[in-house]
């Protein structure tokens, strides 16, 4: 490990009202003591987060998401794995931090961000997301009931809770090797494209996410952000 101290912010993205039942994303405010891909994974199993954003310019908004045991998601700077799955709460939750109005993703391009109270929100192409199958269920108590291993392939359970107003109940399933890591907005950023309306997603167990889409083919993804002074730490 590195010398140097480094500062280290634990956010939770995408809670729901009673502001629980989000994900945990690891901000690590300099990315740059930990230059090549074997140091960020290390760093990103030693916190335990299902994601960490590597920090590298905040001044450009120049991030690197890593997922422990898993190819850098799409930001990756050299000497990592570009163009895997994109990580939109990991985006939304450094953007909401760092009071970014936009994030700079080499693989990518500008990724638009902007915030409003604890919401964060940030523009994101659906094409940046894993392919991912969308199952529509009869009622959402059909989305809630299945557990999340029992699929054989990624895919996105959904059913309308109320389809008049755009409210949704969504579950993320990545197959039974991988235990849902908690709410990302992959599956619903594919959702609204698909259905080209804004919703109101409803995300087992509980997790609150607005997408909008845009004219220009965009779509603008947001949720709650939590920071919890207590979890800031100081490694080194």
């Amino acid at each position: 490990m590195p010398a140097t101290r480094t500062s280290v912010d634990v956010l939770t993205v995408l809670c729901g009202p009673d502001r629980r039942h989000g994900s945990e994303v690891a901000v690590v405010r300099d990315g740059r003591p930990y230059p090549d891909r074997r140091s960020r994974q290390e760093l990103a199993a030693r916190l335990g987060c299902p994601h960490t954003v590597f920090v590298d310019d905040p001044e450009r908004g120049a991030v690197e998401v890593h997922r422990p045991g898993r190819p850098a998601a799409p930001g990756a700077g050299p000497g990592s794995v570009p163009g895997r799955e994109l990580a939109p709460h990991a985006l939304i939750g450094a953007a909401w931090l760092l009071d970014l109005e936009i994030l700079e993703i080499p693989s990518l391009g500008d990724v638009f961000a902007r915030h409003d109270g604890e919401f964060g929100w940030v523009t994101a192409l659906a094409g940046w997301a894993a392919p991912c199958a969308l199952r529509q269920y009869a009622a959402p108590a059909l989305v809630e009931a299945r557990p999340a291993g029992d699929a054989e392939e990624r895919h996105y359970a959904w059913a309308w809770s109320d389809e008049a107003a755009g409210r949704v109940v969504g579950a993320e399933h990545h197959g039974t090797a991988s235990p849902r890591p908690g709410p990302t907005g992959a599956g619903a950023l594919l959702l609204a494209h698909h259905l080209q309306r804004a919703l109101n997603v409803s995300e087992a167990p509980g997790a609150q996410i607005l997408c909008a889409p845009g004219a220009d083919g965009t779509i603008e993804i947001g949720g709650r952000v939590l920071l919890d002074p207590a979890r800031h730490l100081r490694l080194g």
